[in-house]
């Protein structure tokens, strides 16, 4: 069993900061790929960030140069800090992960239940 456990959402003014969190625990045997997506007005999630099992790191357009994405792989967590943030970004956050459960099959993808991000002022 994996579980997902974001944190670190709330409430920001516009241009402020704030750093996402999320830890995968379990009976996890790899953690491959992992990601941040994120749920606003439009109802879709989408993707915001994502980092391989290469190291390569990848990001949407509307947050390049505000977003970046690290992963603290020993301990199975990534992270999300946010830099010049907007009333846009508001949404929910989730955090998804390519895994590969002990005993289990090579990956599959899990979702954290969301931290809430709130930009306003």
């Amino acid at each position: 069993q994996v579980q997902l456990v974001e944190s670190g959402g709330g409430l920001v003014q516009p241009g402020g900061s704030l750093r996402l969190s999320c830890v995968a625990s379990g009976t996890i045997y790899s953690v491959y790929a992992m990601a941040w997506y994120r749920q606003g007005r439009t109802n879709t999630r989408e993707l915001v960030a994502e980092s391989t099992s290469t190291g390569s790191r990848n990001y949407a357009e509307s947050v390049k140069g505000r977003f970046t994405i690290s992963r603290d792989i020993p301990k199975t967590t990534v992270y999300l800090q946010m830099h010049d943030l907007k009333p846009e970004d508001t949404a929910v956050y989730y955090c998804n992960g390519e895994i590969e459960e002990t005993g289990g099959a090579y990956g599959k993808d899990y979702w954290g239940k969301g931290t809430l991000v709130t930009v306003s002022s």
